[in-house]
């Protein structure tokens, strides 16, 4: 029988399960949708339990399309930033996912750096105070919890964890610790003086492992027999530039899709500068490997809302329309929920700037089109500026990535060229390769780094992408200047 890795990737809009064989091939794929509520404006939530009924079904989907296989352990890949609180004895939830991109935490964000915490925070985690990262947001969930003698928080990937082993195991990874806002980078673990900030008390969170780690064992999971290790768990940005085997200082990638994060291997700790962010990428053997990362929090996901907009029938039919058109043009920033690297402004807005009588739809297509490229050239701009070595190979991954003329636009954007991936489960497979590293399948990174990748390199190509880029910088300006009311004057 085939033996294989299960690779759950726990995503914002839904849940995949793929089989990665001991060859780093593809033998399946499931996935079964998460569903997203907002509640208010700017608040973002998912129920926990629909999150682990849809891993399930994943899950099942893809065994049911594979050959017999026996599963040699299991990998996760999770959404980030995304945390949820539980009862340890019952495994009830007592409250909601708080998503990643949630601006719920934006006042206690603003009055802690009203009140000069900004900086020693960002020196001990790499991050800034912004809604985005997950202490604020643990507050808010523990002061709205039902009582409880054994409370529980966690990323994502904790609550699998937690779900995987039937309450066995309260565990995360490093990477997803990185993006807590409570794990002190340099001493690697959390850290009292945060826990006390934020107001999250340390025992209710969970023991931090390498990202190739023994993280428990399945117990009473349908479809699973009892037993199988758990041998990996990463955060699902990490988990891509781990599966591109971006090892060398510089290698980075772009992942494309309800939002982006831009990363970067770096050879040490660097405190970051330039709105961009310091974090672990992965952790093997104790030994931590850093990385620089630039977080947008809207990127793919205004293309289908321009596209019913504009009254077309898919993101397909934008883009087609989007390379039709002219030169000039608005320039279009996607800010429904603020804007992150590396701006890092929560209260900045979405709009068009430059809109005239003769701006076309083709026009204002290509605008929200451009704004991709444009938010990762700002981004990878910063890390040019502080990076200790030139950035090297540039991967692209998730859905857009597969779009050959949106990457053609972030080459030209970049003048940098871009390593387009014919996986498109990238993170799923950085997941399985730390768990194959974990259970001995591959000895080391040079085995990894030699399994067979499908790729395609497009070079950067002479365009108007300069001019393009002023109007963009001008819709900036204006997107991030408070308004003033005059009304009543």
């Amino acid at each position: 029988m085939i033996t294989a890795i299960l690779a759950i990737d726990q995503g914002t809009t839904n849940s995949k399960a793929v089989l990665v064989s001991t060859e780093g091939e593809i033998l399946a794929r499931g996935s079964a949708p998460v569903g997203i509520s907002h509640p208010q404006p700017g608040w973002v939530e998912q129920d926990p339990l629909r999150i682990w009924q849809s891993v399930q079904e994943a899950i099942a989907e893809c065994l049911d399309a594979g050959p017999p296989v026996d599963v040699l352990g299991i990998a996760i890949s999770n959404q980030r930033e995304s945390v949820t609180i539980w009862d340890a004895e019952s495994g009830k939830p007592l409250g909601p996912v708080v998503s990643w991109q949630c601006r719920r935490s934006a006042p206690v964000c603003a009055d802690l750096n009203a009140a000069g915490h900004s900086s020693r925070v960002q020196a001990l985690t790499g991050l800034p105070i912004d809604p985005m990262f997950p202490g604020p947001k643990m507050k808010w969930l523990l002061d709205r919890a039902p009582s409880s003698r054994t409370i529980r928080l966690g990323t994502v990937d904790a609550w699998l964890i937690h779900c995987l082993t039937d309450g066995a195991t309260h565990a995360c990874d490093a990477s997803n610790a990185a993006r807590s806002q409570l794990y002190d980078l340099n001493r690697r673990t959390w850290s009292d003086e945060l826990c006390d900030l934020f107001g999250v008390p340390k025992a209710a969170l969970p023991e931090v492992h390498d990202s190739a780690s023994d993280f428990g064992a399945t117990r009473n999971v349908p479809g699973l027999r009892d037993g199988i290790p758990i041998a990996a768990a990463v955060g699902d940005s990490h988990a891509a530039l781990f599966g591109h085997g971006a090892f060398s200082p510089g290698d980075g990638k772009v992942t494309f899709g309800t939002g982006s994060s831009i990363m970067t291997t770096l050879p040490r700790f660097i405190a970051p500068e330039h709105g961009i962010t310091t974090t672990i990428a992965w952790s093997i053997n104790g030994v931590p490997t850093y990385a620089f990362e630039g977080n947008i929090l809207v990127s793919a996901s205004a293309l289908p809302w321009m596209a019913e907009i504009l009254g077309l029938p898919d993101v397909q039919a934008l883009v087609d329309l989007a390379a039709t058109a002219a030169p000039g043009g608005p320039g279009f920033v996607p800010a429904f929920v603020g804007l992150g690297a590396p701006y890092w402004q929560a209260d900045a807005r979405a709009l068009f700037a430059g809109i005239t009588f003769n701006t076309t739809r083709a026009q204002m297509a290509r605008a929200v089109t451009d704004s991709m490229a444009f938010q990762v050239h700002d981004v990878f701009k910063a890390m040019s500026a502080q990076s200790p070595a030139p950035l090297g190979r540039l991967y692209a991954d998730g859905g857009p990535s597969k779009n050959t003329f949106l990457m053609q636009c972030v080459a030209d954007t970049l003048d940098h060229a871009v390593i387009q991936s014919d996986a498109p489960e990238a993170s799923a497979l950085g997941a399985a390769y730390l768990a194959g590293l974990s259970l001995g399948v591959w000895s080391d990174l040079d085995a990894v780094a030699a399994l067979p990748r499908s790729r395609t390199t497009l070079l950067p190509l002479a365009s108007d992408a300069s001019v393009r880029l002023r109007v963009w910088q001008d819709a900036i300006f204006r997107s991030t200047v408070p308004v003033t009311s005059t009304m009543g004057e």
